[in-house]
This record gives structure tokens, sequence and C-alpha cells, in this order.
């Protein structure tokens, strides 16, 4: 087997923070890694966000994680244990990482709003596009009126 990537404290980079949490689901995972006080393995998020994901998916996520650095992956046996570089990441980066991840969890709260938001405005431009024909059916009808 070969052996897994795990880059130093000093080589973490900001854009790859950046990169690794700009996904969602990926976020998600970092996210509840967190708050677990032990080593999870890849099948503790099939189900992300209520759907499941296949494990290939899942694999990828974790190896863009640990690539960057947020994640720290150990083998035993079979499985691959998960753990957080928390503690070193914070002596580096400060709280920008709790900030991200605040601000996905209040994006989060919002989304379902905001979808119903944007239905609407979808609605209404499309009201907005129709409005125009009918009154140039109306003004066709209104010309064909007066000729008659």
């Amino acid at each position: 087997m070969r052996p897994l990537f795990h880059p130093a404290v000093s080589d973490i980079t900001v854009e790859g923070l950046l990169y690794a949490l700009s996904d969602p689901v990926r976020a998600q995972i970092y996210a509840e890694m967190l708050a677990s006080e032990c080593p999870l393995n890849c099948s503790n998020f099939r189900k992300v966000d209520n759907r499941t994901l296949p494990k290939a998916t899942l694999s990828q996520h974790f190896k863009i994680l640990r690539e960057a650095g947020l994640i720290r992956s150990e083998r035993k046996g079979v499985e691959m244990h998960n753990t957080t570089r928390c503690v070193e990441l914070k002596e580096r980066f400060g709280d920008m990482l709790s900030a991200i991840l605040n601000t996905y969890a209040a994006q989060s709260s919002r989304r379902p709003g905001f979808r119903r938001a944007r239905t609407r405005g979808r609605e209404l431009l499309r009201a907005e596009h129709k409005q125009p024909e009918r009154q140039k059916d109306e003004l066709v009808t209104s010309q064909t009126n007066g000729r008659a």
C-alpha cells in the first residue's frame, strides 16, 4: 500500500484550505469530524445532506481534505481512520476555519427561504416576459376591432 500524503503544517496554504472547504459536502464532513471525539471512517459519511454518496466520491473528498492538511488519515486494518488537525491549524491560521464553517452553517439555515425567494423571483420574471406579449395581443385585437 502506498503511504498517505500529509503536508507539514508549514506547507499548508490558505488557498488549499479554501479550495478544500469550497465544496459544501467537504465542509459538512469536516464540521462533523470536528464535532466528533473519536476518529471516523468514510462510511460514517455515506449519508450527507439527505443523500447517499458513492464510496468513490467520499474517497475523493477525503483525499482533498487530507492533501489540503485539514485531516490526518491512518490505516487500521482495512479501514481508514480520519481525525482533524484543528489544533495544529489553529496555531497557524487562527479562527479562519471556524469562521468558514460558521458561515456555511448560517447559509444552510437560510437556504430553504432563499430557494423560495429565488423561485418567486423566477415567476415574476416569467410574468414580466409574458406581459409584453399580452400587450402586443391586446394592441393587435384593438387595431383589428378598430378597422372592422
